[in-house]
C-alpha cells in the first residue's frame, strides 16, 4: 500500500513551545512545588498521560491553587479573568500560551477598546475561544459558520470587529469576511488564523484528492484535528479520525492502493510514524 504522508503533520510551533515550557518548569521546580496546568496543556491524550505520570496536575478550577504551586498556562491560553485570579493567588505563573493566540488576544483588546463589538468565528466551547472573547472590551458574538452568521441581526450603524479562532478554515473566513464587508460599513477585520493551520489544511485537501482513503491521527478534543478530518471527508473519501492506530482494522483497508496520512498540530511524531508503518505493512 502506498502511503502519502503530509509533510506538515504533527506538532506546530505553538505546541512545541508550550511543551518545552512545561518541561523546563518540571526540570527547574523545587521538590516541594506542585506543577499544574490550567486545563490540558494541549489536546492529546497520550501527551497528557505522560505528564500525569511525571506528577503534573491538570486543574479544572482555580479554587484549588495555592501559593506554593507552579501553574503553567495552557497553549490555548486562558480567559483574562483567570489570569488575574492566578496573579492574586500567589502561585508562580508560567505562560505557555501559543504566541499566535496571545497575539490574537491582544489584537482583539486593541481593536475593541473604542467600543466596537466582536464577531468571532470559532467554537464557543473551545478554551481558546473563551480566552479570546475575554479580551473584548465590549460585547462579543461567537458563530460557527456562515449560516449562523446570516441568522444574526447586526446593526450596520455600529462598529464591528471580525476575528477568528486561530485554527479555523481560512477559505471559510474569507467568505464570512466578504459577506460582512458588504453589510457592515464600519467593520475592522483581524487576520488571526495561523499560517501553519492554513498550510496543513491545504496539504490535507491536496492529499485527499488523490487517495482512496484518509487517516487523520490526533486527539478528539483537538479542534484543528477535527477540521482536518472534516476537510478530507468533504472530498468524498472514507476518512478515519483516530487517536492511535489501534482504532483501525485491517479489514477497512483491504483492496485500497493509496492512503493519505496526516495529523493534528498536537499529535506526537511517534504516533504518526506508527500509523505510517502500520499502513505500509498492509
Amino acid at each position: 500500500m502506498i502511503v502519502k504522508r503530509a509533510r506538515t503533520a504533527g506538532f506546530c510551533m505553538g505546541v512545541s513551545l508550550a511543551l518545552r515550557t512545561l518541561d523546563k518548569a518540571i526540570e527547574n521546580s523545587p521538590a516541594e512545588a506542585r506543577i499544574c496546568t490550567l486545563g490540558p496543556i494541549i489536546h492529546n491524550p497520550q501527551v497528557l498521560a505522560d505528564y500525569e505520570s511525571q506528577g503534573v496536575v491538570c486543574l479544572q478550577a482555580l479554587d484549588t491553587v495555592s501559593e506554593k504551586d507552579i501553574v503553567v498556562i495552557r497553549a490555548h491560553g486562558v480567559p483574562r479573568q483567570d489570569e488575574e485570579l492566578l496573579e492574586h493567588s500567589g502561585a508562580t505563573i508560567v505562560d505557555a500560551t501559543c504566541p499566535r493566540v496571545k497575539k490574537a488576544q491582544l489584537a482583539i483588546a486593541r481593536a475593541t477598546k473604542d467600543g466596537s463589538s466582536l464577531l468571532l468565528f470559532g467554537e464557543a466551547d473551545h478554551p481558546e475561544v473563551r480566552g479570546l472573547i475575554s479580551y473584548a472590551c465590549c460585547e462579543s458574538h461567537v458563530f460557527t459558520d456562515l449560516n449562523t452568521l446570516e441568522s444574526m441581526e447586526l446593526d450596520p450603524e455600529r462598529s464591528w470587529v471580525l476575528a477568528s479562532q486561530t485554527t479555523q478554515n481560512a477559505g471559510l473566513f474569507e467568505e464570512i469576511r466578504a459577506y460582512l464587508e458588504a453589510r457592515l460599513p464600519r467593520l475592522q477585520v483581524l487576520s488571526t488564523i495561523c499560517d501553519a493551520t492554513d498550510e496543513r489544511q491545504e496539504e490535507a485537501l491536496a492529499i485527499a484528492g488523490g487517495v482512496d482513503a484518509m487517516v487523520v491521527v490526533g486527539g478528539r478534543q483537538s479542534g484543528n484535528t477535527r477540521r482536518l478530518a472534516s476537510l478530507a471527508s468533504g472530498c468524498g473519501i472514507t476518512t478515519y479520525h483516530v487517536e492511535d492506530i489501534h482504532e483501525l482494522s485491517k479489514e477497512a483497508f483491504k483492496g485500497l492502493a493509496t492512503v493519505g496520512l496526516t495529523a493534528g498540530a498536537s499529535t506526537p511524531k511517534p504516533l504518526i510514524d506508527e500509523a505510517e508503518a502500520w499502513l505500509k505493512d498492509m
